[in-house]
């Protein structure tokens, strides 16, 4: 009786048995290997310290950590309003483990620069908004006005002599009060400071008599009565401050400077990895303590999906664009 063959087949199946076993068993050893993130992941915060960029983007860092599992550790880099952070992060491996908290200048750079060493949308990958919040109008109570018109009515009847600070040329504080020059039809002076911190001084001696500012940079001094408050640039008052009216109630119609805060992650970034982050960011919002925060400092967290982040971006650019042409800003 021939029986080699039957033995072939049978030393075939024990192969081909021992094979799905192996493969079983690597599936489940590359199933049990670390998921994301295996290790501390990097915020990037292209701002100076102490600013509210940088306190938004320690509350966030400081709110992920303990739901990502991992340390989220908060990285200093400012410079070239936010380009020396944002390049750094285009360069970086896109793995979900270096991150970076931009501001609404973000989309203003395109115009800013003559050429940027990144693709502003196709080298990052929008994750989600951190927070929305207005810039407030406040002047030096040396300036006798109280409202938006009283300011106007001031301003006008002093054409080139007016100044004002920003911290930076293209900077959003920058472009809210060109935007209002050119609607109130003003003849105000700027005058770049590289920073919030350098601009207060000045300001609140009354050698700067009118400034841009974030609530959490100018409310303290407005409780104080060293500034006089005059209106918000978003379309709808702020609750932290909601005595202080907003340009469109104030009459200047169609007036709106939203400033932003938002996380991107590398252009190529797995999209598991980015949804993960989106969902764990608007956990993070709905925190009380967190909301407490950020709100407190009169940021609103507000909640977007990544294409809804990415949108926002898109539209910005073209528009900043256009404020940057009307007032006759060149790029650096």
């Amino acid at each position: 009786m021939n029986i080699q063959p039957e033995s072939a087949v049978v030393r075939g199946r024990i192969a081909a048995a021992l094979l799905l076993v192996c493969g079983l068993a690597g599936g489940a050893a590359t199933a049990a290997e670390p998921s994301y993130p295996s290790r501390p992941v990097r915020l990037i915060v292209p701002f100076a310290p102490a600013g509210t960029a940088d306190t938004v983007g320690r509350i966030i860092a400081d709110a992920l950590s303990p739901r990502l599992g991992q340390p989220v550790v908060s990285d200093n880099r400012s410079g070239a309003n936010m380009v020396v952070g944002c390049e750094i992060l285009a360069k970086a491996t896109p793995d979900g483990h270096t991150l970076i908290i931009v501001a609404a200048g973000f989309s203003v750079n395109p115009s800013l620069r003559k050429k940027l060493p990144y693709d502003s949308l196709r080298d990052f990958a929008p994750v989600g908004l951190a927070g929305t919040g207005p810039y407030l109008l406040s002047v030096h109570p040396s300036v006798p006005a109280k409202t938006l018109n009283e300011f106007i009515t001031w301003a006008k009847a002093r054409p080139g002599q007016v100044t004002y600070a920003s911290t930076g040329v293209g900077s959003p504080p920058h472009l809210a009060a060109e935007l209002m020059r050119s609607m109130a039809g003003l003849d105000i002076v700027h005058v770049p400071y590289k920073g919030g911190g350098q601009v207060m001084p000045d300001f609140l001696s009354g050698r700067i008599p009118m400034f841009f500012g974030s609530i959490s940079t100018l409310v303290a001094h407005i409780r104080a009565g060293r500034l006089t408050a005059i209106a918000m640039t978003t379309p709808k008052r702020n609750p932290a401050m909601p005595e202080v009216p907003t340009f469109e109630e104030s009459g200047l119609k169609g007036y709106d400077v939203t400033g932003w805060y938002g996380i991107l992650a590398p252009g190529k970034t797995p999209r598991p990895i980015i949804s993960r982050l989106n969902t764990l960011l608007h956990d993070a919002q709905s925190d009380p303590a967190v909301q407490k925060q950020l709100t407190s400092r009169g940021i609103d967290p507000v909640k977007t999906t990544p294409e809804e982040f990415g949108a926002l971006i898109k539209r910005e650019i073209p528009k900043w664009a256009k404020v940057m042409k009307s007032a006759g800003i060149e790029p650096q």
